[in-house]
C-alpha cells in the first residue's frame, strides 16, 4: 500500500463515504501525493451511484490539516518538497476546485486547526462541522502569500465582499464558535461528537432523492455565474429530466401515500 493509500482513507457506511486525512503525527500536512488521491477519492465517491454524501475530515485531535507538506522530498534537494513534487500538479485537478465540481455534497468535519492548504479544502466544503477545537486561519498575508487553492473566490461567494476582506487583510483565526458566529459553519460541538455529527447531517441529506440533491448542488453552482432567466432555464430542463426519473414519482406517491419515500438513484 503507498504512503497516500495509508495517508488518505477511505470507507463507506450506507450512503455516505468517509474520507480521512491520515497523516496526525505531522498535523495532516497534505503531500502533493495526497492531493492526488484525494480528488480520485472525491472523483470515486461521485461516480459510484451508491454514495449520495461524502464526509471529509482529519485524523487525530491536533489538527484537520495544517497546509501543505513542507518537508523536503529529499533531504539532499531541500528546494522540492512533498506539497510540490506532484506530476500532476493543474489546478483543475487540485481538491477544493474538485469538491465544487462534483455534483455529490461534501461536509468537512474540522478537527483542530485548518489552516493554509488546509482552509481551502474546508472551503471548498458545501458544508461544515466544527468540532470544539476546531480553528479557521485565514494568516497567509501575514507569511507574504495568498491563498493558492480557491479561498479568494470561495469566501466572498460565502461571506460577501466586506467580512471576507476583513478575514483575509486583518489574518484573523477564527475559533469553532466564531465560525458559526460569522456564518462559515453549521454548528459547533464536542470533539466526540463531530464525526457523529457530520454523519447524521449527511445521513440527512442522503435520504433525500440523490438525482434532485445532485441537480440542486450542480444548479446552485451554476447560478453564481448566470443571469436569473438564463438560471431559471437551466433549472427548467433539469426539472423536466426529474419529472423522469422513478425517484420523482416515488417521491410523489410517498407524499399522497404519507409515508416516507424510498429512492434509488433512479
Amino acid at each position: 500500500m503507498s504512503d497516500a493509500a495509508n495517508e488518505v482513507l477511505y470507507e463507506e457506511q450506507g450512503h455516505v463515504a468517509i474520507i480521512t486525512l491520515n497523516a496526525p503525527e505531522r498535523m495532516n500536512t497534505i503531500s502533493g501525493a495526497m492531493t492526488n488521491r484525494l480528488s480520485d477519492l472525491l472523483v470515486q465517491a461521485d461516480a459510484d451511484n451508491d454514495i449520495r454524501a461524502i464526509v471529509l475530515t482529519g485524523a487525530g485531535n491536533r489538527a484537520f490539516c495544517a497546509g501543505l507538506d513542507l518537508r523536503p522530498k529529499d533531504p539532499a534537494n531541500p528546494g522540492e518538497s512533498n506539497g510540490n513534487s506532484s506530476t500532476r500538479l493543474y489546478m483543475r485537478n487540485m481538491p477544493p476546485a474538485v469538491m465544487t465540481t462534483i455534483d455529490t455534497p461534501v461536509i468537512c468535519a474540522v478537527n483542530g486547526a485548518a489552516a493554509g492548504y488546509g482552509l481551502d479544502l474546508t472551503l471548498g466544503a458545501d458544508m461544515r462541522i466544527m468540532g470544539a477545537s476546531g480553528k479557521l486561519s485565514t494568516t497567509f498575508l501575514r507569511r507574504g502569500l495568498v491563498p493558492e487553492s480557491g479561498c479568494t473566490w470561495l469566501l466572498p461567494r460565502l461571506l460577501g465582499w466586506e467580512k471576507a476582506a476583513e478575514l483575509l487583510m486583518v489574518g484573523r483565526t477564527l475559533t469553532g464558535e466564531e465560525c458559526v458566529e460569522w456564518g462559515l459553519a453549521r454548528k459547533c460541538v464536542p470533539d466526540d461528537e463531530l464525526l457523529d455529527t457530520a454523519l447524521a447531517l449527511a445521513n440527512e441529506v442522503a435520504a433525500n432523492a440523490p438525482l434532485a440533491v445532485q441537480a440542486a448542488k450542480r444548479m446552485m453552482r451554476m447560478g453564481q455565474e448566470e443571469p436569473l432567466q438564463q438560471h431559471m432555464h437551466h433549472v427548467y430542463m433539469q426539472l423536466m429530466a426529474l419529472m423522469r426519473t422513478d425517484d420523482t414519482k416515488e417521491g410523489l406517491a410517498a407524499f399522497l401515500e404519507k409515508r416516507d419515500p424510498e429512492f434509488t438513484g433512479q
